[in-house]
């Protein structure tokens, strides 16, 4: 699975990994970024042509993306961003539902500003040979679509997760979702995740432990990826994957709650 690993355990491993940095280019050239690391801002891979804003990306957009950048299918990548791994997360996400083996992918915990405390940076790019990426899509995902979404009210084992803010959520929210802000998750100090303990009670708060299935769902699935790597990591097993969210759920008309 797709996990969350520490600072120093990224600088001890760096030889044998592929680093990604998800920040927009202009931070990346004019703010430093980790040793080694190659440059895929966020909006690289947002959107692939035809696809709605949000959406996963074209196959082989994302193949020549990763192609381009070093990344090969048996590569061991880990990813950050500068906010707190939610913009990396998707990037992972993105990854493991087009095909890559999820125990290569890794989140740093913490971000930039976090690593750049204790961590030596670099303002240089470094020089990757191209790969020839292949896109091969697994054959079972978390995905699920807006119909197995609107069960889960009527299924007592299964809990359905807003990740948005609480003004977000009162606005409108799928019937029946709870509340849980992806940053709850996320210690605002060493910006990276709350400890073990802390996390599991802020979940189960919500209602979320691990005997329930747990469908996420957000605006555009970029805030569900971050919750996802985190339930996945505290050991969660039946997580899924709602990826059309709510710019899909009202698409289709369908009925919101409020309050």
């Amino acid at each position: 699975m797709t996990d969350i690993v520490s600072a120093d355990w990224v600088a001890d491993n760096a030889e044998g990994l592929r680093v990604v940095d998800v920040r927009d280019g202009w931070e990346y050239d004019a703010m430093a970024h980790l040793p080694g690391a190659v440059s895929i801002p966020f909006d690289s891979f947002r959107t692939g042509s035809g696809d709605s804003e949000g959406m996963l990306p074209a196959r082989g957009e994302w193949a020549d993306l990763l192609s381009e950048n070093g990344i090969g299918a048996d590569s061991e990548v880990v990813a950050y961003d500068d906010h707190h791994g939610v913009f990396a997360a998707r990037f992972l996400v993105t990854a493991e539902l087009l095909g890559h083996d999820p125990a290569k992918l890794h989140l740093l915990d913490g971000d930039f500003s976090s690593w750049q405390l204790e961590h030596p940076t670099s303002n240089e790019a470094p020089e990757v040979a191209s790969t020839d990426y292949s896109v091969e899509p697994p054959a079972s995902t978390p995905l699920v679509d807006a119909d197995r979404v609107a069960a889960v009210g009527g299924d007592p084992d299964a809990v359905l997760v807003d990740t948005r803010d609480e003004d977000e959520y009162a606005e409108g929210h799928i019937p029946g979702a709870v509340l849980l802000d992806w940053r709850d998750l996320v210690d605002d100090e060493t910006r990276g995740l709350l400890p073990r303990e802390e996390a599991l009670a802020v979940l189960e708060s919500a209602g979320i432990v691990p005997e329930k299935r747990v469908v996420l769902y957000c605006n555009t699935a970029r805030r569900i990826s971050h919750t996802y790597v985190v339930l996945r990591h505290l050991g969660f097993t039946d997580v899924e994957f709602y990826e059309g969210s709510l710019t899909e759920w009202e698409a289709q008309d369908r009925p919101l709650e409020s309050g």
